[in-house]
């Protein structure tokens, strides 16, 4: 089970942190996103091993993390409103895969983050 947390409502250039209550054995976890009206897209991932991964559009803004519980968190920073978007916490259970295009086990209930201008 995945529990996200942390959406709201920010300015353009503001931050966000997101966070992610795992239950501690995923191999892979990872944020996604689904702008209104657009597909679902993977936005980045952490392995167990700490090995990250992020889609280009948010390389140097986005950083992923996890704690020593091995929950995930996502802290956003210089967002823009092109970063709205409800946000999906995804997990893979069994490894080695684990990339922006890997088949996701399990699903949050999403967190809204929406940035105005």
């Amino acid at each position: 089970q995945l529990v996200e947390s942390g959406g709201g409502s920010v300015q353009a250039g503001g931050s966000l942190r997101l966070s992610c209550v795992t239950s501690g054995v995923e191999f892979c976890v990872g944020w996604f996103r689904q702008p209104p009206g657009k597909e679902r897209e993977a936005v980045s991932l952490i392995s167990r091993h700490g090995k990250t991964i992020y889609a280009d559009s948010v390389k140097g803004r986005f950083t992923i993390s996890q704690d020593a519980a091995k929950n995930v968190y996502l802290q956003m920073n210089s967002l823009n409103p092109g970063d709205t978007a409800m946000y999906y916490c995804a997990s893979r259970t069994v490894g080695p895969y684990c990339a922006l295009d890997m088949g996701v086990d399990y699903w949050g209930q999403g967190t809204q983050v929406t940035v105005s201008s």
